[in-house]
């Protein structure tokens, strides 16, 4: 067993003298060379989890066990949990000042010891490992948000830690930056390497873990395998945080409908749930269909509608009222050529014709 953790608990005091208890009851065991990422609703305690874990944030109560050892124990080495387990911040954390090299050697030759040149030469490595080897000598301050977290990889793994903690690794990355930071984690692994990841992201959590905990009310709500969370959670709870869909709608009324409104919403809708690319197709669809097939049974809905955990992407015209598909007959040869499929579906208002992007 690499870390037991029970019954622990995080209490914050509040200016006010109020307190706010964000960790209730936590336990779990992690063994080397699981992947765990940590879902949840936020404000349920994820990142305080991380931060519990190597005591960035003491815990109120409990106990940590690193290795078999106590972790919160009076005279424990803080010093030395932190070379043994390593973080990625969402906020990347770099040294300014230093250049991307000596952000990566800097602790290795402080604290593990090391040359200059060995630091060096294993730093030029792991840049090269995490693809940020001709970013060598620039500062961070000429990075992209997506490097900058590719650096603060790197740095963290040239500590040799046993274990990495990732505190939602993406959030503060424009999502076309997204993928480059993921790909890295991904290939960590692959090689074994035991990590706690915190992440909003479905499909990367399904795809690279052997382990997830679903977070709910300051305790691990739900533990189990990939398959088991998200295709047969047990809780309620779980089984609809991992289902959600997020979606934006416009009513659709008369010929002055604001076509340019409604792509502005739907460009920024899919960069915020990282489907850009799907962003023109879904607004060149929305506006043929409004203007040709479905022009003729206005006032309707339309939706775009994204599921995170499945990746699909749909829009979706309702129209009231209806018994029959409104596109019944329709010529709908130009709009199949540039979708997945076309479902036409009786609902309890009406009838709906979904475009799956």
């Amino acid at each position: 067993m690499l870390i037991s953790i029970r019954h622990l608990s995080k209490t914050f005091r509040n200016p006010d003298g109020s307190t706010l208890t964000v960790l209730k009851d936590v336990n779990c065991d992690i063994n080397p060379g699981e992947v765990i990422s940590i879902i949840g609703p936020s404000g349920t305690g994820k990142s305080t989890l991380l931060r519990a874990i190597n005591m960035l944030e003491p815990p109120t109560g409990g106990e940590i066990l690193f290795e078999g050892k106590n972790i919160m124990a009076k005279g424990y080495r803080l010093d030395a949990l932190r070379m043994k387990m390593g973080m990625v911040f969402q906020s990347f954390n770099l040294f300014e000042h230093m250049t991307v090299l000596q952000n990566v050697t800097y602790a290795p030759v402080r604290l593990l010891g090391l040359s200059e040149q060995a630091a060096e030469e294993e730093a030029f490595a792991l840049l090269k490992k995490v693809g940020m080897a001709q970013k060598a000598n620039d500062m961070p301050s000429s990075l992209s948000g997506g490097q900058k977290q590719r650096v603060a990889i790197a740095r963290a793994l040239a500590m040799h830690p046993e274990v990495i903690l990732f505190d939602e690794p993406t959030s503060a990355l424009d999502p076309t930056m997204v993928g480059e930071v993921l790909s890295v984690i991904r290939q960590l692994a692959k090689e074994g390497l035991t990590m706690l990841i915190v992440t909003h992201e479905m499909r990367f959590a399904r795809d690279v873990s052997t382990r997830i905990f679903f977070m709910n009310e300051g305790i691990i709500y739900e533990d189990g395998t990939p398959e088991q969370i998200f295709e047969h959670p047990v809780r309620s709870a779980t089984k609809a945080f991992v289902n959600r869909i997020q979606m934006i709608k416009f009513e659709v009324g008369g010929d002055d409908f604001d076509f340019l409104t409604m792509r502005t919403e739907f460009t920024r809708f899919c960069i915020k749930y990282n489907i850009a690319g799907k962003a023109q197709t879904a607004c060149d669809l929305a506006h043929d269909m409004l203007s040709n097939q479905m022009a003729a049974f206005r006032p309707l809905t339309l939706r775009l509608t994204h599921t995170e955990l499945t990746g699909v992407t749909a829009l979706d015209f309702m129209v009231e009222g209806l018994n029959e598909s409104p596109v019944a007959g329709a010529d709908l040869d130009d709009i199949r050529a540039r979708v997945q499929d076309i479902v036409e579906e009786p609902t309890v208002r009406g009838f709906r014709v979904k475009l799956i992007i």
